[in-house]
């Protein structure tokens, strides 16, 4: 009977080591799983250049994930102001930026401006309309002419400004189609829905379906900045802040320049 109860003991004890073994492993399990999602919120002008960048990187880096969410600046900014769960935002316009700086939503030393752009007029490619620049835009055979929304699209404000100090806004305004972001514009005149628009240079340079009349003068807006900084709720800090340190590598300027931003 001893034997017996001595065998028992030994087998219930063998039992409890297994189970202590096996919840072990599968802490050490849990320990060694590092995979990480970045969530970053980036002007939709940015997301050719965003897309190779994340192809290197994840490359480089294969626990981390990134996940892009685009659209117009000001639109992104009033989500994250909101609570949007993101990691990273990159701003097409300053303002939208320094918002959440001052909300204390983005620390002033966990942001910098990286990249810089111009504006442009643009036309379908086969431009049947008298327009060489952007004074042409008053003419009687132009009817519709789309730029983004200024309250919420950076290009937008931008092209207002623009208007507005060359005397062309009071003229042109009835002629505007406004679109909800610098994209929606670049279809516009891709379809020929408008006879022009302004969009960034970056914007025009990837269709082939749209002819640049015209630069506007960068001295007739504030300049157009794209700052990018870490969202102070961001649950993965560490890897923000190495995410936010390659886009300032030479490796990631050379594919922003590629795309036609401006570096300093």
């Amino acid at each position: 009977m001893q034997k017996y109860s001595r065998y028992i003991g030994i087998v219930l004890m063998l039992f409890i080591i297994a189970g202590c073994t096996s919840n072990k492993q599968s802490n050490i399990s849990l320990a060694n799983d590092t995979s990480i999602e970045l969530t970053i919120s980036a002007a939709v002008s940015l997301r050719e250049s965003l897309e190779i960048i994340q192809k290197k990187y994840e490359a480089d880096n294969p626990h981390v994930k990134l996940k892009f969410n685009y659209g117009s600046s000001g639109s992104l900014q009033q989500q994250i102001s909101q609570g949007a769960p993101v990691d990273l935002f990159f701003s097409a316009a300053n303002d939208k930026f320094q918002k959440l700086i001052t909300e204390g939503i983005i620390a002033p030393d966990d942001g910098t401006t990286l990249l810089f752009n111009e504006l442009v007029v643009i036309t379908p490619k086969e431009n049947a309309y008298p327009i060489k620049s952007l004074t042409d835009l008053v003419h009687k055979e132009i009817d519709h002419i789309s730029i983004g929304t200024p309250e919420t699209v950076p290009a937008g404000k931008y092209a207002k400004e623009a208007l507005e100090k060359s005397g062309l806004w009071n003229d042109l305004e009835p002629k505007l189609v406004f679109a909800k972001d610098v994209r929606q514009v670049l279809s516009y005149v891709e379809t020929a829905n408008v006879e022009a628009g302004i969009v960034y240079k970056t914007d025009a340079l990837i269709s082939d379906k749209i002819a640049i009349i015209d630069t506007i003068d960068s001295t007739t807006h504030i300049p157009i900045e794209y700052p990018v900084g870490i969202v102070k709720h961001s649950q993965n800090y560490e890897a923000a802040k190495q995410f936010l340190n390659y886009l300032q590598s030479i490796e990631a300027i050379e594919v922003f320049e590629e795309y036609g931003f401006i570096t300093q």
